[in-house]
């Protein structure tokens, strides 16, 4: 009789795939970003509408500043930025990151489809809160740039953040995660600074440029949390 080894382990089998966790995380703080800047908006505008419109100090002395420092080449760079923050060059940024985005024909028309939808939403609320409102401009003696209908919150300055944003999340898609960071920041001056004309060439309030800023960022925050239902059939390499 001979003495017997160890009897040999089970081999385990090929691991069973898990499903795919939920961000909750990402989720919450996605929700915590939309709530803190739909309440910074609310805020601004009951600030600007208990006013009927009527500008703090500080706004004003703002705009009396940049009447003051109109020189060149300073004005005719900010003449050039703020035309980037409206029109057509918004509408291609959000093609781009939809082209960015997807995969395969069919998932980067579905996702430039969304991106084009998420800032016309955006520019469409923004002009339904601005009609309501009503905040007049600064007076008309003081403009140096294009501008009409009412301040807040401002045109220029949410749809440059909207697009800005939009085409951040189409280069992070795609992107190595240095070079989305890098864009990020380049595309964050880019929209501060299409705000910042706005001021500069006395067309708006410093709170029209917060508000938009504010409103904008709340959108695509709730953009971001739809994401998953808008693009729920992503193509597969």
């Amino acid at each position: 009789m001979t003495a017997s080894g160890p009897e040999p382990r089970p081999q385990p089998g090929p691991a069973e795939p898990r499903p795919a966790l939920v961000p909750h995380r990402d989720t919450a703080a996605l929700l915590i970003v939309a709530g803190a800047c739909a309440a910074l908006f609310a805020a601004t505008a009951v600030a600007v509408s208990v006013r009927h419109g009527v500008p703090l100090a500080a706004e004003q002395a703002a705009v009396r500043w940049s009447a003051a420092h109109r020189g060149e080449p300073a004005h005719s760079l900010a003449g050039a930025l703020t035309a980037t923050g409206s029109g057509p060059v918004p509408y291609l940024m959000a093609v781009l990151a939809g082209l960015l985005a997807g995969r395969r024909v069919r998932g980067r028309l579905r996702a430039a489809c969304c991106a084009v939808v998420v800032l016309a939403a955006g520019q469409a609320i923004r002009y339904g809160l601005m009609e309501l409102l009503a905040r007049p401009r600064p007076p008309v003696a003081d403009w140096t740039g294009p501008a009409s209908g009412y301040a807040f919150p401002s045109g220029h300055a949410t749809t440059s953040a909207l697009a800005a944003g939009i085409l951040a999340w189409g280069i992070a898609r795609r992107a190595r995660p240095a070079v989305a960071r890098t864009w990020c920041v380049v595309l964050a001056l880019w929209a501060v600074g299409v705000g910042l004309t706005r001021v500069y060439l006395g067309v708006h309030w410093p709170g029209d440029v917060l508000g938009g800023w504010f409103l904008a960022a709340g959108l695509l925050a709730l953009a971001l949390l739809l994401e998953p239902f808008a693009l729920r059939r992503p193509d597969r390499a």
